[in-house]
Order: C-alpha cells, then sequence, then structure tokens
C-alpha cells in the first residue's frame, strides 16, 4: 500500500482557516481576541474569557492542523452519563504527532507553557518526530497552542516567532488553562494522540496508521490545578478509547506491541493520576512514560483483515478521580 504523500499537507495553512473562524465570531465561542506589544494575535480560551465546549472542539481541531475532526458526545461511566470528545482523522502521522502532539515547552525566565499545535512542525520541535514521520511545514503564518494560565510574556512570543521563523503579525497564540472547560475537552480530544506516540515508542511506524478514531470523557473540571492535572489524565489512562487502521506487513509485530500500547502495561497503572503526580513530587519526569496511553486500544490491520485490542474502560478509577 502507498504511503500518504505528506508534502501537501499544510497544518499552518489549513488550522488558519480554523482560527479565522474562532476570530470572526469570538462571542459565540466564547473567546476573547487581543494583541500582544508585539503584534501577534492572543485568542483567549479560558484565562479571562469563558470558553466551553465549542471553544474546546475548535481547540481540538485547529490542534490537529485542520486535518482531523472533533464532536460532543457522550459516555457511560458506570451509572453516570458525561459529555465526551470523538475525534477522527484520516492523516493520522501529521495531524497526531507532527501537530496535536504537546512537544514544546516554551520557557522564558519566568514564563513556561506546554505547546502544540502547527507551529510546531514550523520550529521542528522535538526533531526526532518530524524525522519518524518525514514532515515539516513551510508557512510564512503560524499557529500555536499554549496550555497556561497566564498571557505569555513579549520574550516568550519572540522565543516562538524567531524559533518558528514567522513575523509576530503572523502568529496566533491560543491560550487555554488545564483548569477549565475547552482545557479539559481539548485534553480530552488527544487520546489518539496518546495511542500513537505510545505505538511509535513501541517501534511500530506512524506513517503505517491510515486512521485513526478515539473517544474519552470530559471529567467534571476541579479549580486545584493538581486535582484539574489528575482529572484530564485520567480520562485518557482510564477512559480513553482509540480505534487505528494499520497496514502492517507481520500480524506478529502487532500481537507483540498492542497490549503493551495501553496504559495498564504500566506499574503505576491503578490510581487516580493525582494522586501519582503528588507522590512523584509533582514532576512528570519521574513518572513511568509507559502510563501516558489510552485505556484501551483497537488496532484493524488492513493488509490481513485480523483485530487486535487491549486494555479496558476502568469505571472505578474513573470514579475515584472525581471524588466518588
Amino acid at each position: 500500500m502507498r504511503r500518504e504523500d505528506t508534502a501537501k499537507l499544510g497544518v499552518n495553512q489549513e488550522a488558519l482557516k480554523l482560527v479565522r473562524i474562532l476570530c470572526s465570531q469570538p462571542d459565540e465561542y466564547g473567546v476573547k481576541i487581543s494583541k500582544t506589544s508585539l503584534g501577534a494575535t492572543q485568542i483567549d480560551a479560558g484565562i479571562n474569557a469563558s470558553g466551553g465546549y465549542l471553544a474546546g472542539i475548535m481547540i481540538t481541531e485547529i490542534c490537529l492542523g485542520g486535518l482531523g475532526k472533533a464532536s460532543l458526545g457522550s459516555m457511560k461511566i458506570g451509572e453516570m452519563i458525561l459529555p465526551a470528545v470523538s475525534v477522527y482523522t484520516d492523516h493520522p502521522a501529521v495531524s497526531t504527532l507532527g501537530s496535536q502532539l504537546a512537544g514544546w515547552r516554551v520557557k522564558t525566565d519566568d514564563y513556561m507553557a506546554v505547546a502544540s499545535g502547527p507551529a510546531r512542525a514550523l520550529a521542528l520541535k522535538p526533531k526526532s518526530i518530524y524525522r519518524e514521520i518525514d514532515y515539516k511545514d513551510e508557512s510564512s503564518e503560524a499557529v500555536i497552542v499554549l496550555e497556561t494560565s497566564k498571557m505569555p510574556p513579549d520574550e516568550a512570543v519572540s522565543l516562538i516567532t524567531e524559533t518558528c521563523k514567522v513575523s509576530p503579525k503572523d502568529l496566533y497564540i491560543i491560550l487555554v488553562p488545564t483548569s477549565s472547560v475547552a482545557g479539559f475537552t481539548q485534553i480530552a480530544g488527544r487520546t489518539a494522540e496518546t495511542g500513537i506516540h505510545k505505538l511509535a515508542g513501541l517501534g511500530f511506524d506512524p506513517k503505517l496508521i491510515k486512521n485513526a478514531w478515539s473517544c474519552a470523557p470530559i471529567l467534571p473540571i476541579h479549580p486545584d490545578f493538581v486535582e484539574s492535572m489528575g482529572r484530564s489524565n485520567d480520562a485518557i489512562l482510564y477512559g480513553g478509547a482509540a480505534y487505528y487502521n494499520v497496514y502492517c506487513e507481520d500480524d506478529k509485530i502487532l500481537e507483540e506491541i498492542v497490549p503493551k500500547a495501553v496504559s495498564s502495561s504500566s506499574e503505576q497503572y491503578g490510581r487516580p493520576f493525582s494522586e501519582i503526580f503528588r507522590e512523584a513530587g509533582m514532576d512528570f519526569y519521574r513518572i513511568d512514560p509507559g502510563l501516558f496511553a489510552p485505556a484501551q486500544i483497537i488496532v484493524n490491520n488492513l493488509k490481513t483483515g485480523r483485530t487486535f485490542t487491549a486494555g479496558e474502560i476502568n469505571h472505578k478509577v474513573l470514579k475515584r478521580s472525581i471524588g466518588l
């Protein structure tokens, strides 16, 4: 099967189509538009703005570089019915690893934010990912999503523009706090990406993934940062399901790696993430990287027709996560 020609996929230009909709209808999406002193466009989706589900869904699609779709649905957790995000894409490697992955720490002396979105494909953050998927974008305009509760200072804006090689007036910064409805929504929308990143880490070529779909609940929001961090991660680790169509020559490869590609393969699995995070001194680098995976993965091999599955939705831990 011929591999996807990624050269024609411009994630920044595709995402800008959605950004312009967001900017033209700020009241509908509950966002506030402003300019930084350097001239970059800021879109506040939860710091001083209300944000919400509509903004969260749009930001999810922007993070995917305009190459995927997101929708709001529902998921049953025990006896509860919670809102949930479904995401699907026919360009999995580029839209998730090449754009959506939160793979860039924008850090200055007094500011730090985790960055995702299509601007990464200009900055090539991290370079190893772009070598693996054989992709880079070329655009005079850039779109970046910062998971933060603070407006970025000029130093951070300059860092982004210089790294992406764009003018400040051509930079669009979307700001979304973790502890917000839009924040929880766009994080739940990262389930497919989390699974693809895990599969790639296990040695599976992400370019062989032809289609991806995922669903994860939007858990109740908590104002405390650590609790919000915990619940937003639990939505994926214990409530997220991902489905992939792949083209793999050897079923034995899938037999070996699929069981390792779910969160339950980690020794730290089984407790709410907030507990694990606090125990690790709130240091992500002290947490087993293997934990960061969907609760369940289903893989359909288009070459042989076989289906491989591992993991399950963990209702018990999800209830503990939200204090039930």
